[in-house]
């Protein structure tokens, strides 16, 4: 994701910020026109930086609990903004604790949903999507047990379209404790939600149409092996399961939907590191053994370039962010190999979300 410009000072500023830290203006985030628009002089109308007045109030969650920092129009059904009208639990806020961690929690989701929504992915709630019809949802709840005794009894997953996460993930340190334990190279908030919403987009998107089903089993395999049965022996492991680079992740192995989460959670984590390096206007040499002199210029657009461009711009630019955490003394940030393999599972991905997007803008429905 590219910083955001507050349109009253054209400071650069990250997604989450509410002031800005050069003017003082308050910031609220329009999907509308994927912008921040501001409130300074003591205004009460929000503008854009060519001082144009929009229609918007702030989130109810901003009102009631201080923490989203997107805009929703005075018109729409709900004075929920695109990404918090999806909630259907939020945690139990009188344990201190919890709302530090909701924040962060909610701050993820929104990085989501602005993803989703520049990607053109169908997105409706429960309530839009309509009998019949799988909506997102999200559940955020705070598991006693886990807290207290170290023995979580809220599993973090996706069923039906509801997505639940156990508010122990936004404790970093215990976050990373799994981690450790689970041998991942990479575990954060942000990536628990893209690889549970791509189990949602595989119901969307795959599960409802035969033809999409066979194209999806010749890429990952076939899912209608025993889902439970292929975890208990994933977790099962005695060291003789070979994880070899057809696959993203350690996790990706376990069944082809997981193979297809991890994929999906991958692709856009792609997407939106580009996006970051492009809205910089960075430009970077090729690594060794690429063609003499090629440059790789980030100056197309990420969610919709081809996965050739992806993966040929995401080389070169994952060495160097990992040069610079190393010279922090840091792990690498992108501590990932893209095999022929993966590329073919990234390729599928990205067809699937060019199919969904040319479907929403055509007003087609899309399976559901």
């Amino acid at each position: 994701m590219r910083a955001f410009a507050c349109p009253n000072c054209r400071r650069l500023n990250h997604f989450e910020v509410r002031v800005c830290p050069g003017c003082k203006a308050t910031l609220g985030y329009d999907p509308a026109v994927d912008a921040f628009r501001f409130l300074a002089d003591k205004a009460t109308v929000w503008r854009d930086s060519k001082g144009g007045t929009a229609d918007v109030v702030v989130c109810a969650n901003n009102n009631a609990y201080q923490i989203c920092n997107w805009l929703v129009g005075t018109g729409d059904a709900t004075p929920m903004c695109r990404a918090c009208r999806h909630n259907r639990t939020i945690p139990d806020l009188s344990e201190p604790s919890v709302p530090p961690r909701w924040a962060k929690i909610e701050a993820a989701k929104r990085r989501l949903f602005h993803s989703l929504l520049k990607l053109g992915l169908p997105l409706e709630t429960r309530a839009e999507a309509g009998p019949g019809a799988q909506g997102l949802a999200f559940d955020f709840l705070y598991d006693a047990a886990a807290e207290k005794a170290g023995t979580p009894r809220i599993t973090t997953g996706h069923d039906g379209g509801l997505i639940t996460l156990n508010l122990i993930e936004a404790d970093d340190a215990e976050r990373e404790r799994m981690r450790h334990a689970m041998g991942e190279p990479y575990r954060t908030l942000l990536g628990h939600f893209r690889h549970e919403v791509g189990h949602h987009y595989w119901s969307r998107l795959i599960e409802p149409d035969a033809a999409e089903c066979e194209a999806f089993r010749k890429v990952f395999g076939d899912e209608r092996v025993d889902y439970q049965q292929s975890l208990q022996a994933h977790y099962a492991d005695d060291g003789g399961k070979i994880w070899t680079d057809a696959y993203v992740s350690f996790y990706a192995t376990s069944h082809p939907w997981e193979d297809f989460a991890e994929t999906f959670a991958h692709y856009l984590h792609i997407v939106d590191v580009l996006a970051a390096a492009g809205g910089f206007d960075l430009s970077l040499a090729a690594l060794p053994g690429e063609a003499e002199g090629l440059e790789v210029e980030l100056d197309f657009n990420p969610y919709t370039a081809d996965t050739r461009a992806l993966v040929d711009a995401m080389g070169p630019l994952s060495f160097a962010v990992n040069a610079i955490n190393r010279s922090m003394g840091l792990p690498d940030l992108y501590p990932f190999h893209l095999s022929d393999a993966i590329v073919a599972k990234l390729d599928y991905v990205h067809t699937l979300v060019d199919k969904a997007r040319e479907g929403t803008k055509a007003g087609a429905p899309v399976a559901a």
